[in-house]
């Protein structure tokens, strides 16, 4: 069970930041200041409450599948979770309720758009570390093959 856990768990939490990243940047490009508010205020509520126990459910049935595991594949995936947590712990949720408050009193001034830049970056780079996690995680349950070494490669 704790393996469905995270594999579901896992691929929905890049998957839901994917969705709250490209939704902004389509919304910010396409949308009025009204569609903005919307959205912050969708991204809090509910997306807030489905994202945080996403998160909570992949790090924690990640733990206890690797509590037994050994090897550099966990070692990296262990490693990049600390970041993964703490990013979108004190930088995302906060960046989203800020955003949220902002946007719904009308507030777009440069603090809203430089708020909503961190908040873009610190997006990407979960989605970017969650994507090297789901990868390492297949290469586990052997649904993906590891490259090969650069020298058994033909030229």
């Amino acid at each position: 069970m704790p393996k469905r856990i995270h594999l579901i768990a896992g691929i929905l939490s890049p998957l839901l930041i994917l969705t709250f990243f490209t939704a902004t940047v389509l919304v910010e490009l396409l949308g009025s200041h009204a569609a903005v508010a919307q959205l912050k205020a969708l991204i809090v509520t509910p997306g807030l409450w489905v994202l945080l126990p996403c998160l909570a459910a992949t790090g924690g049935s990640g733990m206890f599948i690797g509590q037994t595991r050994k090897g550099r594949v966990v070692k990296r995936k262990k490693k990049r979770m600390p970041f993964i947590a703490a990013n979108g712990l004190l930088v995302l949720v906060p960046c989203a309720i800020f955003l949220d408050h902002w946007a719904s009193a009308g507030i777009f001034d440069t603090r809203f758009y430089v708020v909503q830049a961190l908040e873009l970056l610190a997006g990407a780079t979960n989605v970017a570390l969650l994507a090297l996690n789901l990868r390492d995680g297949l290469r586990l349950a052997g649904r993906l093959r590891a490259p090969a070494p650069a020298a058994a490669r033909p030229s």
